[in-house]
Parts: C-alpha cells; structure tokens; sequence
C-alpha cells in the first residue's frame, strides 16, 4: 500500500515514529517536502532508502499534481501544524480517509477557533496584517491578554501583555519578524495548563492521558516541563471533549492544550497532530502500545480496536534545559540512554556544538530534551533531577 506522508522540515515524530510504524506495517511511504535536502540529510543513516519528492507542500493543489503525477495513493498524511488542511483536501479530492477540512482550517487558525461556538468562549480579536494595534484599544479589549500569530505554532511570538503600551510594542516585534501576519488579541486564561491527547477514527475516540505543563516565566510561554497524567478528572475530561466536538475534530490523533481554573477547562490551543518535542515517542513507551501504527492505520480507514490495551502504571517527566542568553555552544553532553533505580532515561541534544543561536523565547531555545519514564512519579522526579544537576552546557557571546 501507497502511502504519502506531507513534511516541512524534519521532525523525531516523523524520524522516529512515523517512518519506522510505516515500516513495521509494509507501507510504500514517498515524502513530499519543501526542504528535500534536510530530510535527505537526516535519514541518510537512518532512513536511507527513503523517497523524497520536492513539493510546495503548503499548495494543496501542488500536493494532488505531485500525488497523481506518481503512485496511486492509499493514504496521504501529515503530522505538521502547517499542512492538516492541505493534506486533508489532498486526502479528500483522492476519496481517502481525511479529517474534515473545515475542522483543519478552525484549530490552525487561532482567530476561526475563537469564533466557533464552543462550551468555554474566549474573548478575541483578529488584527488584520496590516492594521494598526492602537485601532484595537478600547472597552472590549482585555487586559491582561496574549497576543499570537494567528497561524502560528508552539509558543512562537506568544506573548502576554498586561496594559496596552506592552501590547503595542509586542505587537511592533512580532511584526518586525513576521511581516504581513495576521495576529490574535485574546484574554490570558489563568489556571494549571495541561494537555489531552486523542486518536479517533471518526466512529470512536480514545483518551491517551495528557501532561501537566511547566512554563517559564512571563511574558513568554516556553514549556520547561512535562509531567504525565494517566487520567484528568472526568468532568475536566468532559469538558474539553464537548468542545473539540465542536470544533469538528475527532479523526486521528490530536493534541489539546487547555487550563484549568476554578473547574472550568478552556482551550488554549488543538493542534490537529501528534503531540510533538519527543512527548509522542515517549507516550507510546509509556502506554505501551503501537501508537504510531494506529494513527496510520486511521488514514489507511482501519478502525480502531475498542480497547487499545494500554498500560495504566506509567508515570512519566520530560524536562527540556533552556539556553538563557543568544551566542554559541562551545560544549554540551552527548545523548544518553541509561537506567536509575528502575527508571529508564533518554537524552538527546537538540544543537550541535559550535552553533551560533540568537534567543527566541520559544522551544527553538532548547538545548536538548530529557525523557523519563517508570512507575513510581517520586522516583521519576528524583532520577531525573539527579541526572539534569550532571549535566552542563556553555555559551560564549
């Protein structure tokens, strides 16, 4: 079977779960890019044999020329933020297994969620490219807020603001870096934020669990820290799923960021894909369960087994060390595979030595990613901070 898997720029969900299920389930897998050369250059020892085709990835009607141009697809699939809608017109226009389009559109653009009926509102306004912040100032806009590119993704140029001079000037900066964008003008959800991930295949949904997040700082959103939970409360639970019910998601997999404040759960951000920075690679671990090959397998039009017979002992911490200045790595640890008193952790470097990185404020400013996993959170924590106090990095200006 034919299956073509839509990418940017690569990713370890793709490197590492997406390409090695498609593999272990006889898949034909093509991969259609915009940046062909970085994905040849990662697989080149990992994934050797991989065909890589160059598409406009981001032009839908690119993605269906360059598909029927080549193999008849069976599935067409993508884990990235920027390419749900695409892939799923292309899926759609080969009567494939998709998720609805529209439901694409309204979770990637931050402005058509805020607008779609849902059990929580979230007060919203859209700043058009190229409209004047100030024109937004008034009784209906509240303070604090948080202001975001509408398309955008992560915590990229997310930033709280607490009166209106700091709007204006955050909003002056992110339009600096991002000409032409629309933004996003909404009020800052107090609360504990948390994340709910979900695999349907458009008849059932399955609860993963989810992550309680740890965030630096404000004005900025950069996750330091994710701990898992097996099960959020049952009402919590209700309450974010009748409102991804009302956004129209419920194929595949999904990630869902909301918070929680005084029993109330309201969304932050879907993100219509995996639950990305090493938290998918670590989740199957944890659950023990194929969770690669059943995300597929949705877009191949498998059904999902009633019961996915995951593990419910896990618990689970990732910590992701921060650069805190802009200059060079000039010395770093290695990755690590290593076993404390029963819990198993991985480390991996997400920057090489000898590169030159401003400050973002956002994950890009990660140094690397520790992953834990075992049965006991106590002995998790522990583990884990014993082996981060080991660890050391060094940046020159």
């Amino acid at each position: 079977m034919q299956m073509y898997v839509l990418a940017l720029n690569p990713t370890d969900s793709v490197t590492e779960g997406f390409l090695p299920a498609a593999r272990r389930l006889g898949l034909s897998v093509t991969l259609l890019t915009d940046q062909p050369d970085a994905h040849r250059d990662r697989y080149r020892e990992v994934h050797p044999d991989a065909e890589i085709l160059a598409c406009d990835v981001r032009d839908f009607h690119a993605v269906i020329s360059a598909v029927s141009g080549h193999r008849r697809p069976d599935a067409v699939f993508s884990n990235s933020d920027h390419l749900q809608t695409q892939t799923a017109l292309a899926a759609g226009y080969f009567g494939l297994p998709a998720k609805d389009w529209r439901a694409t559109l309204r979770t990637k653009d931050k402005a058509q969620m805020r607008r779609c009926p849902s059990a929580e509102p979230v007060r919203a306004v859209e700043l058009a490219p190229h409209q004047d912040p100030a024109e937004l100032l008034g009784p209906d806009l509240p303070f604090p807020c948080v202001v975001k590119p509408r398309e955008g993704v992560a915590s990229e140029d997310v930033v709280h603001a607490g009166d209106p001079a700091e709007l204006l000037r955050h909003c002056a900066a992110i339009r600096a870096r991002r000409p032409g964008a629309a933004l996003v003008v909404e009020e800052y959800l107090p609360g504990e934020l948390h994340t709910l991930e979900t695999l349907g295949d458009g008849r059932r949904l399955h609860v993963l669990g989810g992550f309680r997040t740890e965030l630096s700082p404000l004005p900025y959103f950069i996750e330091e820290r994710m701990t898992f939970v097996p099960a959020h409360p049952e009402p919590i639970v209700a309450q974010v799923l009748a409102q991804l019910d009302a956004l129209g998601v419920g194929f595949g997999v999904c990630h869902t960021e909301f918070v929680v404040h005084r029993g109330r759960a309201r969304l932050i951000e879907v993100n219509y894909r995996a639950i990305g920075d090493q938290c998918d690679l670590l989740l199957a671990e944890l659950l023990g369960v194929p969770l690669f090959e059943h995300i597929l397998r949705t877009h191949l039009g498998e059904p999902l087994p009633a019961d996915l017979n995951a593990r419910t002992d896990g618990a689970a911490r990732l910590v992701y060390p921060l650069a805190d200045r802009a200059g060079t790595l000039s010395a770093a640890p290695g990755p690590a595979d290593l076993t404390i008193d029963d819990v198993r952790i991985t480390y991996r470097p997400t920057r090489r030595t000898g590169e030159r990185h401003d400050l973002y404020h956002t994950n890009r400013d990660f140094l690397g990613i520790i992953r834990a996993t075992g049965t006991d959170q106590t002995s998790v924590d522990r583990a884990v901070d014993d082996f981060l106090a080991g660890l050391s990095w060094e940046i020159t200006p």
